[in-house]
Parts: structure tokens; C-alpha cells; sequence
């Protein structure tokens, strides 16, 4: 719904960790799946950057200072 609304109308910035190939895992349909792609593809900018996760860096950051503080004496 959001998609149609936007559609033509105003600017949409959308980010993910999946490929298109893979939204079917969000939508449950197919259609509605393609519905999405096509509304977002046409007119667009897409930036696919291929960088490590931050979130995770950060995260196992943390567990090894964890790991560190209960190892010391």
C-alpha cells in the first residue's frame, strides 16, 4: 500500500540485506512480490554496496569484550 501510494508521487529510499531474488521471504506472494520490485525499480537509483555488516562487526565486538572482561582476573 505504502508502494502505491508513493508510486509516481514522491521519493521512496528503501534499504535491505536481501536480494530481489530473495522478497518473496517478506511478501508470501509472488505477485505482490513483483508488484513491489517493478513500483520500486521504475524511476530509480539503486545502490547495491557490498560492505560488511556494521551491525554485526559491532556486535561481535562486543561479545569478545564481554568474553575479555570474564576472563580477567
Amino acid at each position: 500500500t505504502l508502494l502505491a501510494d508513493r508510486y509516481e508521487r514522491g521519493s521512496v529510499m528503501l534499504t535491505s540485506n536481501l536480494p530481489f531474488s530473495k522478497w518473496e521471504q517478506i511478501f508470501k506472494d509472488p505477485m505482490t512480490t513483483a508488484a513491489a520490485i517493478d513500483r520500486l525499480v521504475h524511476h530509480s537509483i539503486i545502490l547495491e554496496l557490498n560492505l560488511p555488516s556494521y551491525r554485526l562487526e559491532k556486535s561481535k565486538q562486543k561479545i569478545n569484550e564481554e568474553k575479555s572482561e570474564e576472563n580477567a582476573p
